[in-house]
């Protein structure tokens, strides 16, 4: 497969502006400032609410049957975009009420011009409006929450949520932050939201994304010169920003030149390391070794066939597993246990040099003692921790400071922070799984199905960063296309998935890769 140029994210040095990715993830206050910047580029703003509104009721139009809508509209720009969704869809033959939600003189603006082009009455946002909805158009608030919903406006969403109809919400849900994905307070629970120009962090990170329902992202004709001064926090996990780094075989390459991953496994759990020698071997190292306690090693010898089995010495040392440099990707921690050798080995591993993956206990073996991990990292590790382990290795030693910045919840700037506190890439796991960099460099992935929610899918998925790091991928990239291919192989499975399906699965989601352009 021919391999593609990676988008640019910045402004060209000279003529034409570049490109903002058609992946990155803009703040509420980044796409703000794009709002701002556009009329200078020669889209006024009035023409953006317009495409906005017309996007949605076309949104509208191509999902539902018509049916009596209730536009709920807020005093901003959100609520500008309403008025227009309110006057595209009555347009089109649909029965339209319009409720405000405040003064209709406190209006400024876009959404003044936006609600003065209405022509119908407007009624006041009151949960009786809601009254014989078939559906109901959520344009109360934008992204940019900063506190949790009170008074008429709580009663109002709860209104909402109660309803019968089926809810499209305009940018975000009212009630969610678009930065972070999270709720202070209510939320709408929206079955559509159409959103503009970029998406943003909160449509990807739970819970936001559970409240978005469908998302569709609208081209509104956003000029690429009121973005490119636009430096994106993070992007949602694609091949377009790896994939001319992913190590395809050669056909000058023998098993040496794809790299020989070792795992260090334990004497119980002994399925977990097997689950990562295969994920690695399947996604790319030419070679993989297990390394086990010689009470594991007739066991592990007998049920693995492509993959190497040594015993390991009485006292865990590694020193004759670590004296070949061509194993050139380590990965620790599925099965290993909390024997009191392992912590030692995690660190002898560290000690290497050597890209290094630290998964399960090996990082539960420092919740005691968290800093003696986090001082031996370096930057070829890559760590993948679920939501308790990081809390034992970053949580406490930062609390104070993420409560004062009020960031103790967001899972994009805690996963940042680790990061560059570890100097390593931390991939925070779950159904929002965040990938950073110390280099702050970071992504969200959202491809991964809920039936990953299975015991053993986190060994297949160390494996699966192992196996690239062993064929050369560096390590940001590994843990981006190793959480994408682990996220596509799953959904190929579709339900019924066993963590043992998903090594299996990953020649099909290679393919689907190879395919793309």
């Amino acid at each position: 497969m021919a391999a593609g140029r990676p988008r640019v994210d910045a402004c060209a040095s000279q003529g034409a502006p570049a490109r903002l990715s058609p992946h990155a993830l803009l703040s509420p206050a980044q796409m703000g400032a794009a709002d701002r910047a556009a009329p200078a580029a020669g889209v006024s703003g009035a023409r953006l609410m317009e495409a906005a509104g017309a996007a949605v009721a076309r949104a509208v139009r191509e999902r539902w049957a018509p049916t009596p809508v209730r536009v709920l509209c807020g005093p901003g720009n959100n609520g500008g975009d309403g008025f227009v969704v309110a006057r595209r869809l009555r347009d089109a033959g649909w029965p339209v009420r319009v409720a405000l939600w405040g003064e209709r003189g406190a209006l400024r603006g876009d959404a003044a011009w936006a609600a003065e082009a209405w022509a119908g009455p407007v009624e006041p946002a009151v949960p009786a409006c809601l009254d014989g909805a078939g559906l109901i158009v959520d344009a109360l608030l934008g992204a940019g929450l900063s506190r949790a919903p009170a008074g008429d406006l709580r009663t109002l969403i709860d209104a909402v949520n109660a309803a019968a109809a089926p809810v499209c919400a305009i940018d975000v849900p009212t009630g969610l932050d678009g930065a972070s994905g999270r709720c202070p307070g209510a939320a709408v629970r929206a079955d559509l939201t159409v959103t503009f120009c970029r998406r943003k962090p909160g449509h990807l990170l739970l819970p936001g994304r559970a409240l978005c329902g469908a998302l569709i992202c609208a081209d509104i004709g956003m000029p690429d010169a009121a973005l490119c001064a636009i430096v994106p926090e993070a992007h949602a996990n694609h091949p377009d920003l790896w994939t001319v780094l992913f190590p395809w075989p050669r056909a000058e390459g023998h098993k040496y030149s794809r790299g020989h991953a070792l795992v260090v496994g334990g004497e119980r759990m002994l399925g977990a390391s097997r689950l990562a020698c295969l994920a690695a071997a399947r996604i790319g190292a030419g070679l993989v070794t297990l390394a086990t306690p010689p009470a594991a090693w007739a066991i592990q010898a007998g049920a693995l066939t492509s993959v190497m089995v040594e015993a390991l010495p009485p006292d865990g040392a590694l020193d004759q597993a670590l004296a070949d440099p061509r194993r050139n990707a380590l990965l620790i921690g599925p099965g290993l246990g909390r024997a009191p050798q392992a912590g030692r080995q995690v660190l002898d591993l560290l000690a290497a040099g050597r890209p290094c993956v630290l998964d399960a206990d090996a990082l539960s073996v420092f919740a005691a003692r968290p800093g003696a991990l986090l001082d031996a990292l370096h930057g070829l590790c890559v760590l993948t921790p679920h939501e308790g382990e990081f809390m034992r290795l970053f949580g406490p030693a930062h609390a104070a400071d993420d409560a004062a910045s009020g960031t103790e919840d967001d899972k994009l700037r805690r996963t940042r922070a680790a990061a560059r506190r570890g100097g390593a890439v931390v991939v925070l796991k779950g159904a929002d799984t965040v990938i950073a960099a110390p280099d702050g460099r970071c992504v969200i992935n959202d491809n991964a199905p809920p039936t990953l929610a299975t015991a053993g899918s986190g060994d297949v998925l160390a494996g699966c960063i192992a196996g690239l790091l062993a064929a050369g991928m560096p390590a940001f990239e590994a843990a981006c296309a190793a959480v994408w291919l682990h996220g596509l192989a799953a959904d190929r499975l579709g339900p019924g998935l066993l963590a043992e399906d998903l090594p299996g699965a990953l020649p099909g989601a290679l393919a689907v890769l190879a395919g793309m352009d």
